[in-house]
């Protein structure tokens, strides 16, 4: 886009008006953009740094805010509702209703192929802008946003408490436990692409028996693939551990939570 919309509306839907707004432009630059500027400081003008700050304070409050809502729920079930609240579905939904996209400051490339639309992209850049909140106004501004824009509405409580999120990395780990058999690892083998369009290759093992390749473009998401890739090895039969017991209640068990 050849020129970024009005701040100040995009201020009045965060619901915090900035003092110095320089946090809050650095968080919705993507680092195409940045990697096309005539800088040797790249790195201090996109938003990953603000994504790594915002990812942790997300976290936080979130984990805060839920354990107040709900005082009586298990650490299971508070865990379960915090994985969906922190999830890139979640966020991008979020940042669709902000109109956070049309915000962005994305380099050509990224703009060509869709990049104010991408759901780990809009994700990424909420983190980054919730993270500026906090650096400009202090945690209780932050606090603030993340209680009205990503915590649930009364009318959505049931319907998130009984959500069920499938995190293929943490079911895996469980099923590893489970069977007493050495935690999963997880290894880069491989990294293509831009600098600033990188696609990951991971490998993710579990004994000696157990291993499955995936690509994403995030780390996390290369993860979370080879953990789905030794899970549907499980549940199909193509693999199985020695020693390991029958895996039917398992298998069911997955079939339900990929449904979601």
């Amino acid at each position: 886009m050849s020129s970024q919309p009005d701040l100040a509306v995009l201020e009045a839907a965060l619901g915090y008006k900035f003092q110095d707004r320089e946090p809050l432009s650095r968080a919705l630059t993507h680092k195409s953009w940045a990697y096309e500027q005539n800088s040797r400081e790249r790195q201090a003008l996109h938003n990953e740094q603000l994504e790594f700050l915002g990812d942790s304070i997300l976290g936080f409050l979130v984990s805060e805010g839920l354990l107040r809502r709900f005082p009586l729920y298990s650490e299971g079930r508070l865990s379960k509702m915090k994985a969906h609240l922190v999830s890139a579905g979640h966020l991008h939904r979020v940042a669709q209703e902000l109109n956070l996209g049309a915000y962005l400051r994305l380099g050509r490339s990224e703009e060509m192929s869709g990049g104010r639309h991408k759901k780990a992209l809009l994700g990424d850049a909420l983190e980054a802008v919730l993270a500026a909140v906090y650096l400009d106004g202090g945690l209780e501004r932050a606090r603030a946003f993340v209680e009205t824009r990503i915590l649930p509405l009364p009318e959505d409580v049931e319907r998130l408490a009984a959500i069920e999120v499938l995190d293929y990395k943490s079911a895996l780990k469980e099923l590893a436990q489970a069977w007493r058999l050495p935690p999963p690892q997880y290894v880069i083998v491989g990294e293509s692409g831009p600098e600033h369009a990188k696609i990951f290759t991971v490998e993710a093992r579990v004994g000696r028996d157990l291993k499955s390749q995936a690509e994403g473009t995030s780390k996390k998401a290369a993860e979370q693939g080879a953990a789905r890739g030794i899970l549907e090895q499980l549940q199909t039969g193509e693999a199985r551990p020695v020693n390991a017991p029958q895996p039917e209640a398992w298998a069911r068990r997955f079939q339900n939570a990929a449904k979601l």
